[in-house]
């Protein structure tokens, strides 16, 4: 087989999603680099396919530690096949440092597609997909969470999320927070799976239904953008921002929040209020 990484996507729950191409690499690849080679070995078994390479043990904790064994094996002419345990490797999932230290030495590196928990749940939230952007994993910390949340509040497109089913109710509440109650949302569940779930509604009934009950599975998280409006001009709000910062917030938040309310960019809202600090 040629000589190069290959990043390789697999089922996000069902296995008959395995593409002919994944089924080959498993088989054939020199080292299979698995997230959790337990989970590999299982979804081999399910697809009948016998690795004939080695397996290497390639998470969040060991990823640094094999870059520079991998990239050796790499240069020796074997193949690398890098896996998760659902999905594209690199996406809220190992795989980035590798890809990058194999693309500073021109070494060659591919993909091979397939399915994903980001546009799958993009595509059947029924919310605008001609502009989207995935923000993975909210901040675990009440503050943090929030302050990421506030950032996001004038954000026009369409927003993805992933989240612990643990965590689920308390970062439905912080977008409540951030976002407003009426804010279109959709709660995907065990995408592909038996016991597929797709839940929408205002984020407000999301976190009631959320915090009613445990959720459990898999969760991604749909949100649609800010509404667009008439903007306000950036220096035209800069006491605003001025004033919540007199009670107590960061710039960076009270930016956040007044570019929400007003429609105004953020980035020029910033630059705005450094240069009225600037000409006082």
């Amino acid at each position: 087989m040629t000589i190069v990484l290959v990043l390789a996507a697999t089922p996000i729950g069902d296995p008959a999603d395995a593409s002919p191409r994944l089924r080959r690499w498993l088989r054939e690849g020199d080292i299979l680099a698995a997230e959790d080679t337990r989970r590999l070995r299982r979804l081999c078994t399910a697809l009948e396919v016998e690795p004939l390479g080695r397996i290497v043990a390639h998470h969040e904790h060991t990823e640094q530690l094999l870059l520079a064994d991998l990239l050796a094996e790499l240069r020796a002419g074997r193949s690398v096949v890098v896996v998760t345990d659902a999905g594209m490797p690199t996406v809220s999932d190992p795989g980035y440092r590798l890809v990058v230290a194999a693309a500073a030495e021109g070494l060659p590196v591919t993909v091979v597609p397939g399915p994903s928990a980001v546009v799958a749940a993009l595509a059947v939230a029924g919310l605008p997909t001609d502009r989207f952007c995935f923000e993975g994993f909210l901040p675990r910390r009440a503050a943090e969470r929030a302050a990421a949340l506030a950032w996001l509040a004038a954000e026009a497109r369409t927003m993805v999320f992933f989240e612990s089913p643990r965590r689920l109710g308390a970062s439905l509440l912080a977008m409540v927070d951030a976002f407003g109650d009426r804010r279109p949302a959709v709660i995907c569940r065990e995408l592909t799976k038996t016991y597929e779930e797709v839940r929408r509604g205002p984020l407000g009934e999301l976190a009631v239904w959320a915090g009613a009950a445990p959720v459990l599975g898999e969760i991604t998280v749909v949100v649609a953008g800010a509404p667009r409006g008439p903007a306000v001009a950036a220096v035209d709000a800069v006491a605003d921002v001025e004033a919540l910062i007199a009670q107590g917030q960061r710039l960076k938040e009270a930016v956040a929040e007044i570019a929400a309310r007003t429609g105004a960019r953020r980035n020029e809202l910033y630059q705005a209020v450094l240069t009225a600090r600037a000409t006082v």
